[in-house]
């Protein structure tokens, strides 16, 4: 009977735990962001509620996410999964890929329907200067201005083992993938790394080299799930298996980098077409995504500044009389600060996974620098006739604490904070690179799509934020802090 109970209680609990929303994740780029958006409003029309976390900064990041849980699927492809995720090139077929994912505790989706393996393009001008038609003719093209995006130039089944493969000696930098194309229309730059089902090649007239030495594996596109995906959701994502070729994911990519159409709207029109659904939508509306980003946004600042409020003023009061204590605390929060937000992020990945729980880490620990100094450096100011005064009236520490020396201190103290929840908010835009939401994400599909309103549905709101961040800590300081402090400060 016991055991019986427990297998109940068991059942119930994963049943809660499988209760919320589907997570949908997306990697950084135009396609991926498509075959994402198609997957959250097909479930949605079918009455599923789905959360999107797009804009996931890479294989890696993506991989980890789904191995976390923090999300439940996203668009990936077999070259990827064999080289990059499970670095097995003898996983050369679909079965053996599948099979060698069910083996993780993962589940890999019916196959879309195209193949979108790596390339490299180069300009029509570039071509024929450089009499360019196979990566082959590389070798001979010195002078060629090649950049390549991040991943690309990283990745062992990227530029790596293409240049070992073909002896390529090129000088090659790094470049957003986005943005490469632009460098190519504006004569900046000669040649790039592409996707072959990429909209941009069409749109910018740019050459696809043939792999004549056949180094590029099969990347055949499907959604990647975890095996606790509820059948249900699985079955509805296995009908878009077949519906997308080459051609048409082509298309699809070629109708997103219309300014005037959005990933959302590529999506419903293609489920439309495809019958998959009745009327179309484009997805959630501007307003509730800009709640929704808003809303996670403001509770990624909040929770980071009221833990570095909490330990940043509590450091900053057990150490302020002991010099120092205080230097190292200080020294430790301001090294901090020298290790870029990207990279900050990045190293915490490996001991937080994905998601909220890193990205609250990273801006606790920006913010605790301005609360700290702010802290102490106006504790140490204070005249030393004030705690004379206090010991005189026989106070205790707290009492001086709390009479004497906080409102006396208040207006750095709060000074400080200002500085950290405007900083907060700034360096929050940066968390949606690791799917933690927030208005980092219009940001992100944005600089991913070269598409400036997007970028400014992320930037404006959070410019906003922290304006009305200012004129809170005003009213805050009018509230706590006596006029004849606030007169002395002016």
């Amino acid at each position: 009977m016991i055991r019986r109970c427990g297998t109940l209680l068991l059942l119930a609990l994963c049943i809660t735990a499988r209760a919320g929303p589907v997570v949908i994740g997306s990697k950084t780029f135009t396609e991926s962001y498509i075959l994402a958006e198609i997957a959250a409003q097909l479930l949605e029309h079918r009455g599923i509620e789905v959360e999107r976390r797009l804009g996931l900064n890479g294989t890696r990041i993506a991989w980890t996410a789904l191995v976390n849980g923090a999300i439940d699927v996203y668009p990936e492809y077999s070259g990827t999964i064999s080289e990059v995720i499970l670095a097995d090139t003898a996983l050369d077929d679909w079965a053996a890929i599948a099979a060698a994912v069910r083996r993780r505790g993962l589940a890999l989706l019916p196959p879309l329907g195209f193949d979108n393996s790596y390339a490299i393009a180069v300009t029509r001008k570039a071509a024929e200067r450089f009499a360019l038609r196979r990566i082959s003719d590389l070798r001979n093209a010195d002078g060629l201005r090649i950049a390549l995006s991040h991943e690309f130039l990283r990745r062992e089944d990227g530029w790596p083992g293409l240049a070992r493969r073909y002896g390529l000696r090129l000088a090659v930098h790094g470049i957003e993938h986005s943005l490469a194309y632009q460098a190519m229309q504006e004569d900046q730059l000669d040649g790039t790394d592409v996707y072959t089902t990429d909209g941009e090649i069409d749109r910018s007239q740019l050459v696809v080299l043939d792999d004549d030495l056949s180094y590029f594996p099969e990347y055949r596109a499907a959604f990647f799930a975890r095996d606790d995906l509820p059948r249900e959701v699985g079955d509805i994502l296995a009908e878009l298996s077949g519906r997308i070729d080459e051609p048409r994911m082509r298309k699809l990519n070629r109708r997103a980098l219309d300014p005037e159409v959005s990933i959302a709207e590529v999506a419903a029109e293609f489920l439309v077409e495809e019958g998959l659904v009745q009327g179309g939508s484009a997805g959630a509306s501007l307003l509730n995504q800009l709640w929704r980003n808003t809303a996670r946004h403001l509770e990624l600042t909040l929770i980071a500044l009221g833990l570095a409020v909490v330990v940043g003023v509590g450091v900053a009061v057990l150490l302020h009389r002991h010099g120092k204590s205080a230097d190292g605390f200080l020294h430790f929060t301001g090294l901090v600060q020298t290790i870029p937000s990207i990279a900050l992020l990045a190293l915490l990945i490996p001991l937080f996974g994905v998601g909220r729980t890193p990205a609250v880490i990273a801006l606790f620990l920006y913010a605790l620098l301005p609360i700290g100094r702010s802290t102490i450096t106006a504790l140490r100011a204070i005249p030393p006739a004030w705690r004379q005064v206090a010991a005189a009236m026989a106070m205790t520490r707290a009492q001086e604490l709390r009479y004497v020396l906080l409102p006396l201190a208040m207006p750095h103290v709060l000074a400080g904070i200002r500085t950290a929840a405007v900083i907060s908010i700034g360096t929050a835009t940066l968390a949606a690179f690791i799917g933690a939401g927030g208005l980092g994400d219009p940001i992100v599909t944005g600089l991913a799509l070269n598409d400036t309103s997007l970028i400014l549905q992320g930037a404006v709101p959070a410019a906003c934020l922290a304006i009305l961040t200012e004129l809170l800590f005003e009213w805050l300081e009018r509230r706590l802090v006596p006029p004849h402090l606030r007169s002395a400060r002016s």
